[in-house]
């Protein structure tokens, strides 16, 4: 393998939602991470594995260890997640504390990519290279900015994810 692999797991999200114009809603119907990838130029060698394509709302704790199982089983110590932001601390947050050896990225969107105007493609590409910068752990990376699983939180009135102080411990 590689020592510059990374694995990209998706798991849905706004980030490959595409709009059905006959009904006016929002659907899935497979990843664009691999054409976000060729239009990014990327370089890296990268496997991408399509978990499931679910809005994170309906993510449950067993979708949650799914992503965890296949993190362990990933043999790249490198990972980027494709994740809805509305949960996406909570999978952090599941992924944080089962203490795995390898770089574990978080990221998503807030608007799909296939409108044209997405944080997506910003979001994958920071998200790729905080994978390979970073030491082993496990981050949020939205919009420019990186946080640690348990230092981070979604504002949701202001559509931002920001940092927060860890607790004290007792």
């Amino acid at each position: 393998m590689d020592s510059q692999a990374v694995g990209v797991l998706v798991t849905g999200g706004t980030f490959d939602k595409a709009y059905l114009e006959i009904e006016g809603r929002l659907h899935f119907r497979d990843t664009h991470v691999p054409e976000m990838l060729e239009l990014g130029r990327c370089h890296l060698p990268i496997r991408v594995e399509t978990l499931m394509l679910i809005d994170s709302l309906e993510m449950t704790d067993e979708h949650r260890g799914r992503v965890l199982e296949a993190v362990r089983a990933a043999p790249e110590p490198r990972i980027v997640i494709t994740h809805g932001t509305d949960t996406m601390e909570l999978t952090a947050r599941a992924l944080g504390a089962a203490q795995l050896d390898k770089t574990v990225v978080l990221t998503g969107a807030m608007v799909p990519y296939t409108f044209g105007s997405s944080d997506g493609l910003f979001n994958l590409g920071s998200a790729l290279a905080y994978a390979q910068t970073l030491p082993p752990g496990v981050y949020v990376a939205m919009n420019g900015r990186c946080h640690v699983w348990s230092q981070v939180r979604k504002n949701k009135q202001t559509g931002v994810f920001e940092h927060v102080s860890p607790s004290p411990s007792t």
